[in-house]
């Protein structure tokens, strides 16, 4: 049994809270104020919005030493909704995994919607969760979570393409915001 921590208790944090807890898994759902409770999980899920990183890594960085850590957010300017606001060359993952060296950074959920995840289906097509990350371990012990709870995991390779993760959650999140796919929606792999 692996145990999860939650840091964001929205509807990505309310969703991936449902998940862990259908697979057999135990899971903790701290609000981003709660700075007062530890992290004890195993993985521990950054289910905030990108702009309240720095914030997080700054007041829990120490816990996190060790831990398997989910970045799912997409750095989205949500002032024009036209780009992300990391460098071409880096992702939102990257600059978090720079920042905490002693943790093992995964990218992941970031391309799914809360919806797709509390309903296990993305259209006609069961949900997938992309993960990718540098620490084989790591992903394979988020994969065992998302899969125990009904989901789809493939491997998306390294770190790296977390870069691309997020131009795809960027596109999805875009297309949902301006009513051209529904929220309760996304993007599916078939076969």
């Amino acid at each position: 049994m692996t145990h999860v921590t939650i840091i964001g208790s929205g509807n990505m944090g309310q969703a991936i809270s449902g998940l862990v807890s259908k697979g057999g898994n135990t899971v903790e759902l701290l609000r981003h104020s709660d700075t007062g409770k530890p992290v004890t999980g195993d993985i521990v899920v950054l289910a905030v919005p990108h702009a309240a990183i720095p914030d997080i890594l700054a007041t829990r960085g120490d816990q996190l030493a060790g831990k398997v850590v989910v970045d799912i957010t997409n750095p989205l300017n949500f002032q024009t909704f036209d780009s992300l606001t990391v460098p071409a060359d880096s992702s939102a993952a990257a600059q978090i995994a720079a920042s905490l060296p002693q943790s093992r950074v995964v990218k992941a959920f970031n391309t799914n919607l809360a919806a797709t995840l509390a309903s296990g289906t993305a259209g006609e097509v069961p949900t997938t969760v992309l993960i990718a990350g540098d620490d084989r371990q790591a992903k394979s012990q988020l994969a065992d979570v998302v899969t125990a709870g009904g989901l789809r995991a493939i491997d998306s390779g390294s770190l790296r393409r977390a870069r691309e993760l997020e131009a795809l959650g960027f596109l999805q999140i875009t297309l949902a915001a301006q009513d051209k796919m529904p929220w309760t929606g996304g993007f599916a792999l078939a076969g």
